[in-house]
């Protein structure tokens, strides 16, 4: 309100030169009043979203408990069928699921799993009354700035929120393995200031017209902090990744078109003189397969693919994840000291 008050005494000062000073002074507090039951309206209005958004999304938002891993989870449709995360599902066949409107614990089965985009589907037993479905809503649109809530069990605290926005989007992130995650490399990720904690993976995270944009999976970690969590900073797996998988696995029981990108080989990581990585190396090569194709062989140090510098596995898995099936692009590598390059039409995963 400083703005308003700066507003009002220059008013007033400039009203106190003249007859009709209080006059003029009156209709300054006048409109400072003004000004602040807009402010108030205009808060109290936020506030309604935010509470019609909680309303009518929760109820779609599941607890999942594993034997020991706890998560969450979103209704996917009226047959019972729930999307979360791959990682809170790990080897596990049954779980107990606990919705926000009863404390009744209900039971469900593995679907699939893929832990190759961290996504999987599991069914109830026994299918609730009143059980309501998640509304997915369109990647595509999602813009930085966009009000968010984050909706799930973080730390076993059933059915909470926490808001923030988009900060970020199109992010591409690796998950490592420790910590109970499947090292998947997941691309077009979305990022959040949206407290996300463990326990809120595979829950929602939500825009203010109450669609699903994305299932909160991974919160950065400072590695100079012990790789403890950096706050503010989470990812989002994207409504349009999770549609498409869970639609496969409800469909087919299993995903059959990942709509990822492999090269085809089996590959480890070399390091330079002073023991930095500097490439991946192909071990072996799929044949037929389309390193093979383009005449990669065992041996090869792979440098570069397309614009990126590929030093370790991760930068060359994040760098297919940008890529699709049928693309073509440039593979750099050394052969006995000597560069060369290949293009590649890639494969699917």
């Amino acid at each position: 309100m400083l703005p308003v008050a700066a507003v009002a005494c220059s008013a007033a000062l400039v009203g106190g030169c003249s007859d009709s000073g209080s006059s003029n002074a009156g209709d300054s507090s006048s409109s400072g009043s003004t000004t602040q039951a807009a402010a108030a309206s205009g808060g109290n209005d936020l506030q309604d979203a935010y509470q019609d958004v909680i309303k009518d999304v929760l109820p779609s938002v599941v607890q999942v408990q594993a034997s020991s891993d706890l998560g969450s989870g979103i209704v996917y449709d009226d047959k019972g069928h729930i999307v979360t995360n791959a990682h809170v599902v790990g080897d596990e066949k049954t779980f107990k699921v606990t919705t926000s409107t009863s404390e009744d614990e209900l039971t469900a089965k593995l679907v699939s799993s893929y832990p190759e985009q961290d996504l999987a589907v599991i069914k109830l037993d026994k299918v609730p009354d009143g059980l309501k479905a998640a509304e997915f809503g369109d990647s595509s649109k999602v813009e930085v700035g966009q009000i968010t809530l984050a909706m799930g069990s973080p730390l076993g605290l059933s059915s909470s929120v926490t808001q923030g926005i988009v900060s970020a989007t199109g992010r591409t992130v690796s998950e490592g393995r420790s910590g109970g995650g499947t090292g998947a490399t997941i691309a077009n990720m979305v990022q959040t200031s949206a407290a996300i904690n463990p326990g809120n993976s595979g829950g929602a995270l939500v825009g203010l017209d109450s669609k699903v944009i994305g299932i909160p999976t991974l919160a950065a970690t400072d590695p100079e902090l012990g790789d403890s969590s950096a706050p503010g900073i989470g990812f989002a797996i994207p409504a349009s990744t999770v549609t498409d998988i869970a639609d496969q696995i409800v469909e087919n029981g299993k995903v059959t078109d990942s709509g990822r990108a492999e090269l085809g080989i089996t590959a480890r990581v070399v390091v330079d003189g002073d023991l930095r990585a500097a490439g991946v190396s192909v071990v072996s090569v799929t044949d037929g397969g389309p390193a093979d194709k383009a005449g990669l062989k065992a041996g090869d140090v792979i440098t570069e693919l397309g614009d990126e510098k590929i030093t370790t596995m991760t930068s060359l898995q994040e760098a297919l994840a940008d890529e699709k099936p049928d693309d073509k692009v440039k593979v750099t590598f050394t052969r006995d000291g000597d560069k060369k390059s290949a293009d590649v039409t890639l494969g699917e995963m």
